[in-house]
């Protein structure tokens, strides 16, 4: 049994690590509270906007088709894969890593594939393997609409000049605290809705001035909105994951520090049993 000393040790060491744990989850707390809120109000909006312009998309003439809407054949793609700059949130990262390289090693395992990474942990993950073609990780420290739309534009010119073929966005949905889904969206070309005959009247709209002209003009709008959403989920999504494991963690720190104090106690008292034996032992010798 480990002597007394480092048993107090250990429930030191145990009881700090809790008191930063617990500090984080709260900071966590706070901060998913505003990311929740903004991506709650936002993704109506967005999940409306997109519905509109596919629907759009699909009833326009082959000849007048957005160029964002081309359908080419698919050679080289492009994943904008996105995570966190910071660790200690669970899977969150690890679960983006995996369906990245997933896509690389098997859906598009005929393909030329290029990686932009948005958070440090993505960046790290590919870069040794040279397929990171830039990095974006600073998006972080002024996370707004028109920083985020900087990046959509980058990568709309890199459709319309050919660049890629494809391009999918790679990132976690956020459900609530303890649950992110991820999500593998094609951000370009622009995929038509599926409309049949008993939705068509949900989708008949009168346009003014024409559907090419919306299109043309919404549709970069939508792209900018589409990534903007994505980050804003994974961005709640990270500090709910973060939240969550600190959580789990203080709960594994409180655990152990009670087993320790446990254990403290045990040996303590079989340390004060010896003395009073020995004692009793002394003074038994003392008579005889």
């Amino acid at each position: 049994m480990a002597n007394l000393k480092e048993i107090r040790n250990r429930i030191s060491s145990v009881s700090s690590t809790m008191q930063i744990t617990s500090a984080m989850k709260m900071v966590s707390a706070a901060k998913l509270k505003k990311a929740q809120d903004a991506i709650t109000a936002m993704r109506p909006y967005a999940d409306k906007l997109t519905e509109l312009l596919q629907s759009l998309s699909a009833t326009l003439d082959a000849d007048s088709g957005s160029k964002y809407a081309e359908q080419r054949e698919v050679n080289n793609v492009l994943i904008v894969s996105i995570t966190s700059n910071r660790g200690l949130c669970g899977a969150f990262n690890s679960n983006i890593i995996k369906q990245t390289q997933h896509l690389i090693s098997n859906v598009y395992s005929d393909k030329k594939v290029s990686v932009i990474a948005i958070g440090k942990k993505s960046n790290d993950a590919f870069e040794k393997k040279d397929i990171v073609i830039d990095n974006k990780s600073d998006i972080y420290d002024d996370l707004t609409f028109d920083n985020v739309a900087v990046i959509a534009e980058s990568l709309m010119e890199k459709f319309i000049k050919g660049d890629f073929d494809k391009i999918e966005i790679v990132y976690n949905k956020f459900k609530n605290a303890a649950t992110q889904l991820v999500i593998t969206e094609q951000f370009l070309p622009i995929l038509p809705i599926e409309t049949s005959n008993d939705n068509a009247a949900a989708t008949d709209y009168t346009f003014e001035p024409s559907k090419v002209e919306i299109v043309e003009e919404l549709i970069p709008k939508s792209l900018k909105t589409q990534l903007y959403k994505g980050i804003r989920d994974s961005f709640a999504s990270e500090h709910g994951a973060r939240m969550t494991a600190m959580h789990k963690a203080t709960d594994n720190a409180t655990e152990l520090r009670d087993q320790l104090k446990l254990t403290y106690n045990k040996a303590r008292q079989a340390a004060i049993t010896n003395e009073i034996l020995e004692i009793v032992g002394g003074a038994e010798a003392l008579n005889n």
